[in-house]
């Protein structure tokens, strides 16, 4: 089910999306919930008890706390899901990108405009849905990671560091062990060594003591795990053929 926030100071514009996303709904045989929140306040701090949203819809220009604040502290607890922006003022369009909006559409807000962005943002949540996807919790908020980004996962100490191909590294404050049973019901990471997991996607050699990744970092390999690691890969490379 897809959860939709609304948040809009003007009672009449948050009773018209309201009634739009409705409609919306009923068209689309959409299967959503939506709230709604006259200010910004309200709607952190339903966030802040643990609600969380596939789909925020804000209204730039509210007194007190605007809607880019409000998105700023949205993406403290949940840095991917999509940011809309209703106003009907252009000038803080570029601003918006700075909270990694997915888009901005001038009031007054019509049937025809919201129905071309949901349609657009759906479906990007559902290209994503067909993505293997991990979901951490880092001192940054909530954060989605494709797999097919992940080259590998260390731990050390308590925490465990994520490391995308990017170069970007994500830590985070788990068990290493769920996290290792997360990661190996998937057929492409593999566990050379107490510490670490690789994903096999990534592999460009392997020695007896170590695994060299496509982005140059080294994996140590345990003890006597050299044979083990190499059939495993061997496996992975025939099931992709």
């Amino acid at each position: 089910m897809i959860q939709i926030a609304v948040c809009d100071d003007n009672i009449d514009e948050l009773s018209n999306m309201a009634q739009l996303i409705g409609q919306y709904q009923a068209i689309r045989h959409l299967d959503c919930e939506y709230a709604i929140f006259a200010n910004g306040f309200d709607l952190i701090s339903t966030i802040e008890k643990g609600k969380r949203f596939d789909i925020y819809c804000l209204d730039i220009m509210m007194p007190g706390f605007s809607g880019i604040e409000v998105a700023k502290e949205i993406r403290t607890h949940d840095k991917t899901a999509p940011i809309l922006f209703f106003t009907s003022s252009p000038e803080f369009a570029l601003e918006s990108y700075s909270v990694k909006a997915i888009n901005y559409v001038l009031k007054p807000v019509s049937k025809e405009k919201l129905f071309i962005t949901l349609d657009e943002v759906l479906e990007q949540i559902q290209a994503e849905k067909k993505q293997d996807v991990l979901v951490v919790k880092s001192s940054e908020g909530l954060q989605k990671i494709l797999l097919s980004n992940l080259t590998f996962v260390e731990v050390i100490g308590r925490n465990v560091l994520y490391y995308l191909r990017s170069g970007k590294v994500i830590e985070c404050t788990e068990s290493f062990s769920t996290v290792c049973n997360t990661l190996q019901q998937y057929s492409y990471f593999i566990k050379p060594h107490r510490s670490y997991l690789a994903n096999m996607q990534y592999v460009d050699t392997i020695q007896p003591n170590k695994i060299t990744l496509q982005t140059l970092a080294s994996i140590p390999i345990a003890q006597g795990k050299a044979r083990e690691a190499k059939q495993r890969y061997l496996d992975y490379q025939m099931e992709g053929e």
